[in-house]
C-alpha cells in the first residue's frame, strides 16, 4: 500500500463522512456524478477549510512534502496559476520574502505577496513579460497548466505536453543554478525526448502522483531537480 504524505494523513483523518446526491430529472447525470464528487471529496472541503481557492494546492504540498523544494526567500515562476491555490501555497511557504509570480489565461484573484498577470503563456510576449517581472533567476519554475479537453485522447495528451515542452523550455532558459522544474503531465508521463533532455539538464529526474491527485486522473507530475545551469563567461 502506498504510504501516504503527512498532509493526506491529515485529511482523510478530517473527513471521513458520505454525503449522497439526490437525482432530479432536471439534472444531467454527469451533474449529479460531478456535485457527488466534490461534496464527498475530502481535499475541496479541506481546501476550503484552509481558505485554498483549489483542491490542486494540496498537490504542491503534498509535492513538497516529497521532494521539499519551497521555502523562505525562493523565486518562484507559476505557469497556469487560477484560480490561485499553487500560488497561495508558494506565498505562504516563502513566509514573506522571495519572490512569487503567476501566469494564465484566466483572471486570477489578486494575492498579497504574488505578482499576478493575465496572458495566454503560448503567446510570443508571455515569456518575456514574466522575465521583466523576475527580479532575479527563479529558483522554482511550475507548471500546472493543461490543455482544454476535447474528448480525442490522443490529441488532448499531445496538447498538453506541447505546453509541457514550452514551460521546460523556459525553465531551461530562466532557472538558476540548482533550480526545479515541475509539471503536470498525463498517461505515461513525459515524452522521450523531453525526458532524455531533463535527465542531462537536471540532476535528478522523477514522477510523482501527489495523494491529492485523484486515482481516476491519469495526470502525474514530472519533478526535475538540481537544474545544470550552463554559464558562459569571458576568457
Amino acid at each position: 500500500m502506498k504510504k501516504l504524505t503527512k498532509s493526506a494523513k491529515e485529511v482523510a483523518g478530517r473527513h471521513n463522512l458520505t454525503v449522497r446526491v439526490k437525482t432530479s430529472k432536471f439534472k444531467k447525470k454527469s451533474s449529479n456524478q460531478w456535485l457527488a464528487r466534490q461534496l464527498n471529496d475530502p481535499y475541496v472541503a479541506e481546501a476550503q477549510r484552509q481558505g485554498y481557492r483549489s483542491r490542486a494546492a494540496f498537490k504542491l504540498i503534498q509535492l513538497d512534502e516529497k521532494f521539499k523544494f519551497l521555502g523562505k526567500g525562493k523565486t518562484i515562476v507559476d505557469l497556469g496559476c487560477a484560480p490561485g491555490g499553487w500560488t497561495q501555497v508558494a506565498v505562504a511557504r516563502n513566509k514573506g520574502s522571495g519572490q512569487v509570480v503567476g501566469i494564465d489565461i484566466l483572471e486570477t484573484k489578486h494575492i498579497d505577496g504574488a505578482v499576478l498577470i493575465c496572458q495566454d503563456f503560448t503567446a510570443p510576449e508571455a515569456p518575456q513579460m514574466l522575465k521583466d517581472l523576475l527580479k532575479g533567476e527563479p529558483d522554482i519554475v511550475m507548471s500546472d497548466m493543461a490543455a482544454n479537453t476535447t474528448g480525442h485522447q490522443q490529441t488532448d495528451h499531445l496538447r498538453t505536453i506541447g505546453l509541457v515542452e514550452m514551460a521546460y523550455d523556459f525553465a531551461k532558459e530562466v532557472l538558476a543554478s540548482g533550480g526545479i522544474f515541475i509539471a503536470k503531465v498525463f498517461q505515461g508521463g513525459a515524452e522521450g525526448s523531453l525526458l532524455a533532455d531533463a535527465k542531462k539538464n537536471f540532476t535528478k529526474v522523477v514522477h510523482f502522483k501527489p495523494d491529492a491527485s485523484r486515482k481516476a486522473s491519469p495526470e502525474t507530475y514530472l519533478v526535475a531537480l538540481g537544474y545544470k545551469r550552463e554559464r558562459i563567461t569571458d576568457d
